[in-house]
């Protein structure tokens, strides 16, 4: 039967939040030695069933083709069996991970003799809205379950397929692992009403976690009347600075913006500081040109490259996700700062220096979820940090900033221990 978009009506997303909801109420005592089992369980069910879910992949994938979708999103959207193995990689690292559930953040003895504790609990049902790629879906189910939480995926019609392929294959194995069923679940639909839905279900859903483009994050956040943790665009920033190591400087804008520029970690911009700029310059612009990148450069930049565009405040406040890199060269690091703070989505930003107290200041000035010290924007990721698969990078500064791991999927309980005591 040929695929096709549905519509949803309220009550299928409220039947399946209400389905979550009591999953989650089953999950959050389960002990850390239950959950790693479950997810060492869905790591080997994505090798198992690979097949499956490529053969869904490669039809979301063909389509997107034919809907003239654009390469760096269709790059997003691909699945290969690297990366499926790289996504049962990323469960059972998770799995190593310590249990955030039941951590104690701080606790004293009270004068009156109390005995007070702030532990760590889960959320409870997390939702998340998000575009094209499907490794989120891994990702996702793999963090909320270690962290005590049920999940509700909500992915982009566009990869409808496979992450149908993958809940089934996930929320199977996890159920036969002993999971609470419902622990993982797809919300139903393809259109928007089954968002607005997931968005209006306050009292269901405990948070919406947005991933995806500007438009998505901005909609999530200004209609949602379920809290939102707020994930960022990465209009990612590279500066040289007038001390910079040329080779490492080069090494560091190559990697940042080709290893793959379709992510929110890849640097969009590279600015240059004037007394370094005719040396580093020349070597930049035929190391970019030879991966195929095109340059929007200032005028102080476009006189190092024939074929660059002219930039304007468009290409400075983009988020291009492809070969596509803005240029500048600035007289300071201070202007180099003014150009961050106005243009910049604070995420990541970048200085290669061999002055200590130039990335001091650097560090100092700005106000971005990570700053790079001589290495590439590249490293804002949750799996590069240490903190296992991420549920995203989020560039506001309430409960969580930058990649988000277990601890950020959890709040907290006061436990007041007493012997009966009385107010009075």
């Amino acid at each position: 039967m040929a695929w096709r978009r549905t519509l949803v009506g309220m009550n299928e997303v409220i039947e399946v939040a209400t389905r979550a909801r009591a999953a989650a109420a089953r999950l959050a005592p389960l002990p850390r030695k239950a959950k790693d089992a479950a997810l060492h369980a869905m790591a080997d069910a994505l090798v198992e069933h690979a097949d499956r879910v490529l053969a869904a992949n490669e039809q979301d994938v063909t389509a997107g083709r034919e809907a003239g979708t654009s390469e760096a999103l269709l790059d997003r959207l691909a699945l290969t069996p690297a990366r499926i193995e790289a996504m049962a990689e990323g469960l059972r690292h998770v799995a190593t991970l310590p249990d955030p559930v039941g951590e104690i953040v701080r606790g004293s003895s009270l004068p009156n003799g109390l005995e007070l504790r702030q532990v760590r609990v889960p959320l409870g049902v997390v939702g998340i809205v998000y575009e094209a790629r499907p490794n989120v879906t891994a990702d996702a189910a793999g963090l909320c379950l270690k962290s005590g939480n049920a999940v509700l995926l909500r992915g982009s019609a566009s990869a409808y397929r496979s992450n149908s392929a993958l809940v089934d294959v996930l929320a199977a194995a996890a159920t036969a692992a002993g999971m609470p069923p419902d622990s993982i679940s797809l919300v139903p639909g393809t259109d928007r009403t089954s968002v607005q839905q997931l968005m209006r279900a306050r009292g269901l859903v405990d948070v919406l976690i947005p991933r995806g483009g500007a438009g998505l994050i901005a909609a999530v956040v200004s209609e949602s009347q379920v809290p939102v943790i707020e994930t960022g665009v990465g209009n990612c920033t590279v500066y040289v600075d007038a001390s910079a190591d040329l080779d490492m400087a080069v090494a560091i804008i190559v990697d940042a913006k080709t290893t793959r520029p379709s992510v929110c970690n890849a640097a969009e911009t590279l600015l240059v500081h004037a007394d370094i700029a005719a040396d580093f310059m020349p070597l930049a612009v035929k190391a970019l040109r030879d991966k195929g990148v095109t340059l929007h450069a200032d005028a102080c930049a476009a006189v190092y490259d024939e074929f660059a565009l002219a930039a304007d405040e468009e290409d400075w406040a983009a988020e291009y996700l492809s070969l596509d890199l803005a240029v500048g060269v600035v007289d300071s690091l201070d202007d180099a700062v003014a150009h961050i703070r106005t243009w910049g989505s604070g995420h990541t930003e970048a200085i290669v220096t061999r002055d200590v107290e130039a990335s001091r200041r650097f560090v100092r000035s700005l106000d971005s979820a990570a700053v790079m010290v001589n290495a590439s924007t590249r490293f804002t990721d949750g799996s590069e940090f240490g903190f296992g698969a991420e549920i995203g990078i989020s560039t506001q500064k309430l409960h969580a900033r930058g990649p988000m791991g277990l601890p950020e999927l959890t709040s907290t309980t006061y436990v007041v221990h007493g012997d009966g005591h009385v107010r009075g």
